[in-house]
């Protein structure tokens, strides 16, 4: 894996947010991102409100935008989101996790700090230029961001589903050019 640990956490948890906004909306109550909070390991300020919820909703195009730039308008996303949020990199360990980088405090607001953390992540993307982990689902009928932490840069679909769709599809397409 070419990035540290909550590098990965972060983006991860980025394009889990984006995809959440593709039909069928997985992000569309309280407990949705109650779930979406405890299985991305977030610490933290959480406060369970419609408000909190419609904050992390209004990221996802934001995200979208910043996960699928090219590296130059990357930069500049990152830096005018960790300029809003008046980011200062802080050493910290918690829980279970040894010294990572927090850059706002845990009692900014939820959508504050994925904000944050995903900057903060995308700065060791572009820094490494790793962009190319990042990309489009390769099904022709899918929009779904795709995250590439294989050795061999292999993953292009953005779930099993379209992964399995399209192998099958690959399948039928081999059997009916063997019966011609």
């Amino acid at each position: 894996m070419p990035f540290n640990h909550d590098t990965e956490m972060a983006l991860q948890s980025a394009v889990v947010l984006a995809n959440s906004a593709l039909e069928p909306d997985t992000l569309s109550t309280t407990a949705d991102l109650d779930e979406f909070y405890q299985h991305h390991d977030y610490t933290g300020r959480h406060d369970r409100t419609r408000a909190e919820l419609d904050e992390v909703r209004a990221l996802r195009p934001k995200l979208r935008e910043l996960l699928t730039a090219d590296r130059d308008r990357a930069v500049d996303l990152v830096n005018a989101m960790l300029l809003e949020a008046r980011a200062l990199p802080q050493l910290v360990r918690h829980d279970d996790w040894d010294w990572h980088l927090h850059a706002v405090t845990p009692d900014a607001p939820l959508a504050v700090r994925i904000t944050v953390e995903t900057a903060m992540a995308m700065v060791d993307v572009i820094r490494a230029d790793e962009l190319s982990r990042l990309g489009v689902c390769a099904d022709d009928e899918c929009d779904g961001l795709v995250l590439d932490l294989s050795r061999n840069r292999s993953k292009r679909f953005c779930s099993v589903g379209c992964g399995n769709r399209n192998a099958v599809a690959a399948y039928r397409a081999r059997q009916a050019a063997g019966a011609e």
